[in-house]
């Protein structure tokens, strides 16, 4: 038996507009269940973190960050997070989506390791909806 056919049950806890909206995307690409979709996602998202590890050396890149603006305290948090790593951070630029959402696009270069650590302590925070880091390696 290979490993995939070892099976885990797990439970999640999900808020209903996140399970909905799942939901019509695995609809949607034609999933057969929940779970195949779930599999897919954490395949996705084990994926990402690979290509993450990767990112090594001198980078120049941009972070692409959509957030909730009404979450309390997240503005504090993420300029605090910003001011930690300001020898990365070139620029950034403040975009509001809607009343609640903004777009957030920060220009980056630096060793790779600390980009990460960066696009990590982001992506960590609560009312953050998605963080993405694209790089290219640096040459003279």
């Amino acid at each position: 038996m290979d490993e995939e056919s070892h099976l885990s049950r797990i439970g999640l806890s999900l808020p209903k507009s996140l399970l909905d909206k799942f939901d019509e995307i695995i609809n949607y690409r034609g999933y057969s269940s929940r779970s195949e979709g779930i599999r897919d996602a954490i395949r996705s998202y084990n994926t990402h973190y690979m290509w993450m590890a990767e990112v090594k050396g001198e980078r120049q890149g941009v972070i692409t960050m959509v957030y909730d603006h009404d979450q309390r305290g997240l503005l504090t948090t993420l300029i605090d997070i910003q001011h930690e790593f300001m020898s990365v951070i070139q620029a950034s630029l403040h975009s509001h989506v809607t009343h609640g959402r903004c777009l957030e696009v920060i220009l980056v270069k630096g060793d790779g390791s600390q980009l990460k650590t960066l696009v990590e302590r982001l992506m960590s925070q609560k009312g953050v909806e998605s963080v993405k880091l694209t790089t290219i390696m640096i040459r003279e």
